[in-house]
């Protein structure tokens, strides 16, 4: 195949377009600017799927449960198994071990993994903001007054490793303050972090919703720094900011690109329904098990995320730049890395499905 189209020196771009084709020829080709001819549409190579989540019930994944149960991966003709896990650490570690074939996960991954010679890369937003909250135990919160205050508690995270960890770490860093000067444990991503508060094993933690929204109704927990709104994104991260997202290694990406750009089309299409989905239309979509009983709770905590799902499922240069800047402010592996960012993402995926489903 001809491909003058493209940079000699990018072999990675030559080698997908020279195994793509159908729907993921053209993806790649329109992210490059080459014209090539209409190809007849092959299904994907790899119909049967494994995606590891770390919470699936959290709204920062809701994309994911969405195109799940509207049947939009069938539609693309996959079989997806999704798997969920207490923590997107954990996801990750199903990747990289072989026993899942994408995550839906922290772009923060992509380039932690970079500064370590491992390679994933992000096909679609699912999240522009982390919607990751530091909700201390009530008989504590009128005491902080800054993440100095933090020092000597122990703080509750998904998982150890994970973007909620991540984001205590960046906070601490704004104060100057070592990563061992909290004590951080896995408490889940559900009713575990919930009960980890109740019995007193964690003074606060960083958790989304719906976990932090019902432990507000309660009234055990006082959010003390929130980033489901702009304010708090601005204050953590510095403005736009690159969070959920659906990312695989490069490798799957090369072998398998209609899969990718499958599974992609599933996810753009689920952004777009939540985009002008009402409240009850979500509550009537996701697993019982979502709300339990309280099918109004849920819905309150729903609408406190709306802002944050991406309306499309492109990743923005803004967004990965700010991730990178926050990762170096307190991971030493990552600021002392040469990062390529441009090799963390690829919105050729997501613009394509934009073009099937407007």
């Amino acid at each position: 195949m001809t491909s003058s189209c493209l940079p000699p020196a990018d072999r990675e771009r030559r080698i997908i377009l020279q195994r793509l084709a159908g729907v993921g020829l053209a993806a790649a080709a329109t992210a490059v600017g080459c014209s090539l001819p209409a190809l007849a549409a092959e299904g994907p190579e790899k119909p049967r799927l494994t995606i590891a989540v770390g919470g699936k019930g959290l709204f920062y994944y809701l994309p994911l449960t969405i195109a799940e149960r509207l049947g939009y991966f069938k539609d693309e003709g996959l079989n997806v198994e999704i798997v969920d896990f207490p923590g997107g650490a954990k996801a990750l570690q199903a990747l990289m071990g072989g026993s899942a074939d994408l995550v839906s996960g922290s772009f923060e991954h992509t380039i932690s993994l970079q500064a370590k010679g491992q390679w994933i890369k992000a096909v679609a937003l699912e999240g522009r903001m982390a919607g990751i909250v530091l909700a201390m135990r009530k008989d504590r919160a009128a005491r902080y007054k800054s993440p100095k205050d933090l020092k000597g508690l122990k703080i509750g995270v998904t998982a150890p490793g994970s973007s909620t960890n991540m984001f205590v770490n960046t906070l601490l860093a704004k104060e100057g303050l070592k990563l061992d000067a909290v004590s951080i444990i896995g408490v889940g991503a559900g009713a575990g972090a919930i009960a980890a508060i109740r019995r007193g094993d964690v003074d606060a933690v960083a958790n989304l919703d719906p976990v932090i929204s019902t432990l507000e109704v309660i009234g055990d927990v006082v959010p003390v720094v929130d980033t489901r709104t702009e304010a708090g994104m601005q204050y953590v991260y510095g403005g736009a900011y690159a969070a959920g997202c659906i990312y695989a290694t490069n490798d799957f990406i090369i072998h398998n690109p209609r899969t990718t750009q499958a599974v992609v089309n599933a996810l753009v299409r689920a952004d777009r329904w939540l985009q002008k989905a009402t409240p009850e239309q979500v509550v009537a979509t996701v697993p019982p098990e979502f709300y339990g009983s309280d099918r109004g709770l849920y819905k309150v905590s729903l609408m406190k995320n709306t802002a944050a799902f991406s309306p499309d499922g492109t990743i923005s240069p803004d967004g990965v730049q700010n991730v990178y800047k926050v990762l170096r402010s307190f991971d030493p592996t990552v600021a002392g890395a040469r990062i390529d960012l441009s090799k963390t993402y690829d919105n050729s995926f997501a613009l394509q499905a934009q073009r099937k489903y407007k």
